[in-house]
C-alpha cells in the first residue's frame, strides 16, 4: 500500500501543517488528506475525491484507471438535502438503549428515506415496557410505522405482541424482520385466529400450539449449529402481494439468520383466519413471509433485507414501508386539519 495519512480533524488542515505531516513522517506532501466533520456520512467519499484520494492511490501503484464517475453518488446526496417530510418509526426492541445493535436496521431506513425525499425520526421503545395495551398505546400513539427487528431469547417478547397487535388493530404500518415476522404469527394466532396458547417452541416448547416450531428435518440429534438456517436463500412471491408491488418480480434471494420457522401444521387455520402467505420457498414448504391483507401495510419477513439495502439503492421493502408511513402521517394531518 502507498503511504497516505489520513488525518480525522473538525476543520480543513492548513497547507503549512500538511507541510510538517509530511516532512516528519516521510510521505509526499499531497499524500496528506484531511478527514473532516461532514453532516451526513456519505459525504465523506465525496470530501476524499475532491482531494485526490482516488487519483493518488492509482498513481503510487501504477494502476491506470480512467476518471471515477461519481454522479450516481452526488446524486443521492443531493436528494438527502432536498429531503421535506418527515416519518416517525417505533423500533421496538430489547436492546434501545445500544442504539448501534439496531444499526442496519436504522441506516436502511434512512436509505429509503433518501430514496422518498423523507427525514426518519425514531422512537426507541423497549418492549419489556409494553405489558399491556395501555403500555402500547401509550408508547406508540403518534408514531406513523412500527418495526420489530430480529432477535432472540424471551425477554420482551410479550411486549412485541404487543406492539404487533396495536399496529394491526389500529392500521398502522407495520414491518416485523425474523423474530419480528414470528411476533406477528403468534400475535395474529392467538387474537384472531383464536390459538389463545400459540407461541414460540423456543420461549415455550410446552404450549398447546407451537405455530413458530423447528421443522421435522431439524429436529433429532443433530448439532445446534446445523439447525440454523445462515446465508441467502430463495423466495417465490405471490402475486398481487406488497412483496410482489415491492420486488416487482416473482422470484427474489434473500439473507436469513435464524433457527426456528413458521409451523407447517397451523397454515391453514390461519390462511383460513385471513393471513396471507405472501413468499415461500421455491417449494412452497417453507415460508419465508406474511402479511395482513385488512391492513394498508402489514408484513413480515423471515429473513434480514436490511443487509442488502444501500444509501444509493435502498430495499424495496423498506422503501414501501416508508412511503406507507408517509401515506398514515398525510392521512392523520389532513384529519387535524379538517377537524
Amino acid at each position: 500500500m502507498p503511504d497516505i495519512i489520513i488525518c480525522r480533524c473538525d476543520r480543513k488542515l492548513e497547507q503549512s501543517m500538511k507541510q510538517k505531516i509530511s516532512l516528519f513522517c516521510n510521505v509526499k506532501p499531497d499524500c496528506v488528506l484531511d478527514n473532516t466533520t461532514v453532516p451526513v456520512l456519505y459525504e465523506v467519499p465525496i470530501m476524499l475525491h475532491n482531494q485526490g484520494l482516488d487519483d493518488i492511490v492509482c498513481r503510487e501503484l501504477k494502476i491506470p484507471a480512467p476518471p471515477c464517475d461519481l454522479s450516481d453518488w452526488t446524486g443521492m446526496l443531493d436528494r438527502i438535502r432536498c429531503r421535506s417530510r418527515e416519518v416517525t418509526i417505533a423500533i421496538v426492541g430489547k436492546y434501545v438503549k445500544l442504539h448501534d445493535a439496531y444499526l442496519s436496521i436504522v441506516e436502511a431506513l434512512h436509505h429509503a428515506g433518501y430514496e422518498t425525499g423523507t427525514k426518519i425520526r425514531f422512537c426507541w421503545v423497549n418492549a419489556e415496557e409494553l405489558v399491556t395495551e395501555n403500555d402500547a398505546e401509550e408508547n406508540l400513539a403518534g408514531c406513523d410505522g412500527i418495526l420489530v427487528p430480529g432477535g432472540f431469547g424471551d425477554r420482551g417478547m410479550e411486549g412485541k405482541i404487543q406492539a404487533a397487535k396495536y399496529a394491526r388493530t389500529r392500521n398502522v404500518p407495520y414491518f416485523g424482520i425474523c423474530l419480528g415476522m414470528q411476533t406477528a404469527v403468534i400475535e395474529f394466532s392467538r387474537d384472531v385466529a383464536g390459538l389463545e396458547d400459540a407461541n414460540s417452541s423456543e420461549f415455550n416448547p410446552e404450549a398447546r400450539d407451537c405455530v413458530i416450531d423447528l421443522l421435522p428435518d431439524q429436529q433429532g440429534n443433530i448439532p445446534k449449529g446445523g439447525t440454523m438456517r445462515l446465508g441467502s436463500y430463495p423466495c417465490r412471491i405471490l402475486p398481487d402481494t406488497i412483496m410482489a408491488r415491492a420486488y416487482q418480480s416473482g422470484r427474489i434471494a434473500e439473507r436469513h439468520r435464524h433457527r426456528y420457522e413458521f409451523n407447517n401444521r397451523y397454515r391453514k387455520i390461519l390462511q383460513q383466519a385471513g393471513l396471507v402467505i405472501s413468499g415461500t420457498s421455491p417449494d412452497g414448504y417453507i415460508v419465508e413471509t406474511v402479511e395482513i391483507p385488512q391492513n394498508d401495510f402489514f408484513l413480515g419477513v423471515q429473513f434480514h433485507p436490511e443487509f442488502k439495502s444501500r444509501p444509493n439503492r435502498a430495499h424495496p421493502l423498506f422503501r414501501e414501508f416508508v412511503k406507507a408511513a408517509l401515506e398514515r402521517s398525510d392521512k392523520a394531518r389532513n384529519a387535524g386539519e379538517n377537524g
